[in-house]
């Protein structure tokens, strides 16, 4: 199983809160100082909440990787000639999509790892989160499931559960809503995009109106490098929920992941040493966080 039984917590009314905030569009969105929005990769963000992130203005976007494989394939397949070119020109586009939202690039953070590097990294990556959570006084934090798409998507979601726990540990609550992005369909080969794959009856579908789509529309173009990746996401709706507790220890979605198929720089396998390894480090191997 890749989801424990959820257990309420202070922070579950957190959660609640915020998402009955962001499905009534006339509530103002209260404390957006302490949200952040914690992603794998620049585009990610508008994938997830894009058409959101407008009654955001304050929150902090965190990018977790460059975009850029360390290998070089997607830089020249994309027509850059280096993965620090091409490393580039997506910060530029992140940048551009979310002037769009008007989201200030102090509010921006952006963490450098390679692209499929971070589930490699992942005690590294849980400290810069808990330094970016802590200086800022998060209180919230939208991420990706837990759903077996792209390794850096779970290394995302595992870290800033860890951070979670983390605080949770010294008093300090820190709420963790969930956005779905892809995973291993049943059956056929395909790709699930933008639906969770679990427990589906717990989301909160918030339908967007036509302002929102063509904003969200001029986001996803503003990733140019990205299209042909994009075009398989619609903008009608978006969707979130309170994150369940995981157990990480456990291959997502019936073991069936995307990265199994593809040269994504990591195996079921190393997902499990890497991510036994860091629970250790934090003195959470034992379980007994959730």
């Amino acid at each position: 199983m890749a989801v424990a039984d959820r257990h309420k917590a202070p922070n579950d009314l957190v959660s609640d809160d915020f998402l009955r905030r962001l499905a009534d569009p006339d509530a103002p969105c209260a404390i957006m100082d302490a949200v952040a929005v914690i992603v794998a990769h620049p585009d990610d963000e508008t994938v997830g909440c894009g058409a959101q992130l407008g009654r955001m203005r304050n929150a902090t976007i965190v990018v977790v990787t460059n975009g850029a494989p360390a290998n070089g394939s997607d830089a020249r397949a994309s027509g850059y000639p280096s993965t620090s070119a091409y490393a580039a020109a997506r910060a530029n586009e992140l940048r551009d999509a979310l002037a769009i939202v008007d989201v200030a690039r102090s509010r921006i953070v952006e963490l450098g790892f390679s692209d499929q590097t971070a589930a490699l990294h992942l005690t590294s990556l849980a400290r810069k989160i808990f330094s970016v959570v802590t200086a800022r006084n998060i209180q919230v934090v939208l991420t990706h499931a837990f759903e077996g798409g792209h390794p850096d998507h779970d290394a995302t979601a595992f870290a800033v559960h860890v951070v979670s726990a983390l605080r949770r540990r010294r008093g300090q609550e820190l709420a963790v809503i969930e956005m779905p992005f892809y995973y291993a369909a049943d059956g056929d080969g395909g790709w699930q995009t933008q639906r969770f794959c679990r427990e589906p009856d717990a989301a909160l579908r918030i339908s967007l109106n036509s302002k929102q789509r063509e904003r969200k529309r001029l986001m996803l173009a503003a990733h140019a490098s990205q299209r042909t990746t994009l075009s398989a996401f619609d903008v009608d709706a978006e969707h979130f929920r309170p994150a369940p507790t995981y157990d990480f220890l456990s291959l997502p979605n019936s073991g069936r992941v995307l990265y199994n198929r593809y040269n994504w720089g990591l195996t079921p396998k190393q997902w499990i040493v890497h991510a036994r390894a860091a629970l250790e480090h934090f003195g959470l191997a034992d379980g007994s966080w959730l």
